[in-house]
C-alpha cells in the first residue's frame, strides 16, 4: 500500500481576480522506501503539492490517503495528530525554537506525544544519529552552523519516526559542501533506515539521489 495517494486531487483558491488552480487533477503514488524529487518552475503547484502530503492543506476535489487514512473530512484536531504520528518535516529555514536548546528542540514533539519519560534518550539518539556531537546538544540553535541547525532539524522530524520526510528545498540556505553533506544523510536515512522521502527542489543535481523525479508544470505533472 502507497505511504502517499492522490486521486484525481484538485487545489483551487478563489481570488478576487479569478480563480487560481494550483492543483489540476492529480494522479500519484509514492510507495513505501520511495525517494522521490518534485521538481518544476515557480507557481507549478510544487508547494501545494506538498502541504497536501503533509495534511497542512486539504484538496478542493479528488481523495488523498496518507499512511492509510483518507483526510478528506478530518477535522483540524485530526489532521494534527496526522502530522505528529506519521509525518517529518524539513524546511529550508530550519523553524527550530531558539530559546530552546539543541536536544530541547528535538524533545519538543515527543513531549507533545506524551512521550516525557523517554524523549530526552530519543532525542539524543537521533542527534547522534545525525552527526551532532554531544558537545552541543546544550546549545541554542543560533550558536550552530546553517548545516548543523539543518541536521538538528532532521533529527527533529526523525523524533517520532515518521513514516515519511517531506522536505522543502532543505538545501536552499546552505552552501555546495553542506549541501551535499545534508543530501548524503538524508540518502542514508532512505537507503539504510527505509524512510520514504519527498522533497521539493530546483536543484537537478538532486536527481542523483532519487528513486523517481516528478516533474511539475501548471498544476499538472509533466
Amino acid at each position: 500500500m502507497p505511504v502517499i495517494s492522490f486521486d484525481a486531487v484538485t487545489k483551487v483558491y478563489p481570488l478576487p481576480a479569478g480563480d487560481v488552480v494550483a492543483l489540476a487533477g492529480i494522479d500519484l503514488a509514492i510507495e513505501e522506501g520511495e525517494f522521490v524529487l518534485v521538481m518544476g518552475p515557480s507557481g507549478s503547484g510544487k508547494s501545494t503539492l506538498l502541504n497536501i502530503m503533509g495534511s497542512l492543506d486539504v484538496p478542493t476535489t479528488g481523495e488523498v490517503t496518507i499512511a492509510g487514512r483518507r483526510i478528506g473530512g478530518l477535522g483540524d484536531d485530526e489532521l494534527t495528530l496526522m502530522r505528529r504520528d506519521h509525518i517529518g518535516f524539513i524546511f529550508q529555514q530550519f523553524n527550530l525554537i531558539p530559546l530552546l536548546s539543541v536536544v530541547e528542540n528535538v524533545e519538543y514533539p515527543l513531549i507533545l506525544k506524551g512521550r516525557r519519560d523517554t524523549s530526552r534518550a530519543r532525542a539524543e539518539e537521533v542527534l547522534a544519529a545525525v552527526g551532532i556531537p554531544d558537545s552541543h546538544f546544550s546549545h541554542k540553535p543560533g550558536e550552530l552552523s546553517g548545516g548543523q541547525q539543518q541536521r538538528v532539524a532532521i533529527a527533529r522530524a526523525l523524533a517520532n519516526d515518521p513514516d515519511f520526510l517531506l522536505c522543502d528545498e532543505p538545501t536552499g540556505n546552505l552552501d555546495s559542501k553542506t549541501g551535499t553533506a545534508i543530501m548524503d544523510l538524508l540518502d542514508r536515512m532512505n537507503r539504510e533506515e527505509g524512510k520514504t522521502v519527498v522533497m521539493v527542489t530546483h536543484d537537478p543535481r538532486m536527481t542523483e539521489y532519487a528513486d523517481r523525479t516528478i516533474r511539475m508544470v501548471d498544476g499538472r505533472l509533466a
